[in-house]
């Protein structure tokens, strides 16, 4: 798919973060851009710069585990600019979850799968039958993650969980969007190759009432510095990808119609090949090793 002026990108989880550079990226190129986040006053600051920077932008306050919220987007980019070309099924949250699976909060999983797999669900319902219908060359991006995408990271297994549900989701929407000779593309984004300085670290500050945790945490939530500074004491290194670079990564893919938009990188090609082999020679998972001697 070719990225031309005029056409209209929109983007979930647009206020920081990966999709603030996504919008921002897209911006750059000449597309008009939606951008949608549940966190206002972020949302206005991303919107302005991109408004004084010269882009066409259409912002909205969107809770994307919200199904008639998705749908009144939809109807507001589809009224301020008449098409859309470029999906962009990005926000996310961490779970907030502590300890065994089995010690879990149900409000656990209820919030990370009304954000993390409805979200993208509701994005490709609200707005894929109608780039289809605009018979216009169309792209869909929905963003994953190597911790379950790739392989689970147990120590953030409800995340991962709904990680894995996204590929298969986005592998499930290739094949529906072939079998009826779509001109709209799909593609499941791994954002990488290392860490990335997202608000991710921070989900906990967006958490609606409705799925507020049950019982008081055991240990304080912990920042991404907190974490980082916590690495560095135990002598590990911590390598960080720009999001400006995944932005860039993402407008590769879409020019060249690529599905797996996985960067390479040493560890997930190793656990992508770990899994792989456990799997075809109906082995234990040994790539989870070291989290099941934690």
């Amino acid at each position: 798919m070719r990225l031309t002026e005029g056409q209209v990108a929109v983007v979930t989880g647009a206020a920081s973060g990966i999709g603030r550079a996504m919008a921002r990226r897209f911006a750059a190129e000449g597309l008009a851009v939606v951008l949608a986040d549940v966190e206002e006053s972020a949302l206005r600051e991303a919107a302005g710069e991109l408004a004084g920077d010269g882009a066409k932008v259409l912002a909205r306050v969107v809770d994307v585990s919200d199904r008639d919220a998705v749908f009144a987007l939809a109807d507001a980019a589809y009224e301020a600019f008449g098409a859309v070309h470029v999906l962009c099924n990005n926000a996310g949250v961490g779970s907030g979850a502590e300890g065994r699976m089995w010690e879990h909060e149900p409000n656990d999983w209820k919030w990370a799968f009304a954000v993390n797999v409805w979200g993208v669900f509701h994005g490709i319902q609200a707005f894929v039958p109608r780039m289809i219908a605009g018979g216009e060359p169309g792209h869909v991006v929905n963003t994953s993650s190597g911790d379950g995408g790739i392989a689970p990271l147990p120590t953030a297994s409800v995340y991962a969980v709904t990680k894995a549900a996204v590929v298969t989701m986005t592998e499930s929407l290739y094949a529906h969007l072939k079998a009826e000779n779509a001109r709209v593309g799909a593609s499941v984004l791994f954002p990488g190759p290392h860490m990335l300085r997202t608000g991710l670290w921070e989900s906990h500050r967006n958490r609606p009432a409705r799925y507020a945790k049950e019982r008081p945490r055991r240990t304080p939530y912990r920042t991404l510095g907190q974490w980082e500074a916590a690495m560095k004491e135990a002598g590990q290194d911590v390598a960080f990808t720009p999001v400006e670079d995944v932005a860039a990564f993402v407008v590769e893919g879409i020019r060249a119609g690529r599905f797996w938009m996985l960067p390479p990188g040493e560890h997930s090609d190793r656990q992508i090949r770990a899994r792989s082999a456990s799997m075809l020679d109906r082995t234990d998972p040994s790539y989870l090793e070291r989290f099941i001697l934690d």
